[in-house]
């Protein structure tokens, strides 16, 4: 998909320089099979941050410089060019291009380490599919692990470090959502704590902890309130394991009182739920009772019936 991109900037700055006139000194240089002019022409574009031309000469220049000793500066440029044209799709594979091509290019550090930041540019806002957040975060470590005591290193470190905020960042929303859709379909609550209990694994230092737990008693409680009442005492009981696990990590938590009333309404909940099954049970073995006896009473009817000989 990257070179969609690309060949859609590549073509649009041509038909520009097309429609700027016939025959100009850059589209005879660009029309040229002189190689080296047309290389020395792309550096003094570059030079003078006029990016979208100079795209254009090295575009055309990067396959007949395979292999030549001018190639590798080429090459450098080309990436830079892409990426000084916000290109960040196409770029990133140029630069790790160049790393692997040249290993020992004194440039090498550093196209590696922009091949990574191009990931991290591209890193979409949290609300958004994370894919480029995770290939960000590994091509990221991934240059760290290459050249450790770098300068550019912390700047990485500290890339990640954002990064994974934003993955954070989406757990918990994604977590959120599901507590919201529990107002229209109760299922929803449990899978907001199977969510939240999942996000802190994969984030153990995850900023939003204490609102997660707090999440997790709420969510339950809900669940447990909007259950069938045989199903109430069980649900509630897990509500209350939940708020205990709350108070054991944030014993002075700033959302205790919530969390605490969210456990005395399911003390109040279980106690309810029971009278209910009691009283529905005492209902039904009074209708039984009641039942029985007007079954005898039939019987009895029909035995003295058998007896008295109708006239």
């Amino acid at each position: 998909m990257f070179k969609i991109k690309h060949l859609i900037i590549l073509s649009f700055t041509i038909v520009l320089l097309g429609l700027a006139g016939c025959k100009s000194r850059f589209e005879k240089i660009r029309l040229s099979n002189d190689v080296r002019k047309k290389y020395e022409e792309a550096m003094r574009l570059y030079n003078k941050k006029d990016y979208s031309k100079a795209l254009v000469l090295f575009e055309g220049l990067a396959q007949r410089y395979r292999g030549l000793e001018d190639a590798e500066d080429l090459n450098y440029y080309y990436a830079f060019t892409l990426y000084r044209l916000k290109d960040y799709t196409t770029a990133r594979y140029k630069f790790k291009e160049f790393a692997d091509t040249y290993p020992n290019s004194k440039n090498a550090e550093e196209c590696r380490y922009y091949g990574a930041y191009c990931y991290y540019l591209d890193s979409p806002k949290s609300s958004l599919d994370q894919e480029n957040t995770y290939k960000a975060i590994d091509a990221l470590q991934l240059f760290i692990n290459f050249y450790p005591k770098s300068e550019r290193a912390v700047q990485a470190a500290q890339y990640i470090a954002n990064l994974r905020d934003k993955l954070e960042t989406k757990a918990f929303d994604n977590a959120k959502l599901f507590y919201t859709l529990g107002g229209y379909d109760v299922s929803y609550y449990k899978s907001a704590v199977v969510a939240l209990k999942n996000a802190q694994i994969e984030f153990p230092d995850i900023k939003y902890a204490e609102e997660m737990d707090l999440l997790i008693v709420k969510s339950q409680y809900m669940y447990a309130k909007n259950s069938y009442p045989y199903r109430q005492e069980d649900r509630f009981n897990e509500a209350i394991g939940y708020y205990n696990e709350y108070t054991e990590a944030h014993p002075n938590g700033k959302f205790a009182k919530e969390a605490k009333q969210l456990k005395d309404d399911s003390e109040s909940g279980i106690k309810a739920a029971q009278k209910l099954l009691a009283d529905e049970a005492a209902y039904i073995a009074k209708y039984n009772a009641l039942n029985k006896k007007s079954e005898k009473q039939k019987d009895s009817i029909k035995k003295e019936e058998i007896k008295t000989p109708i006239k």
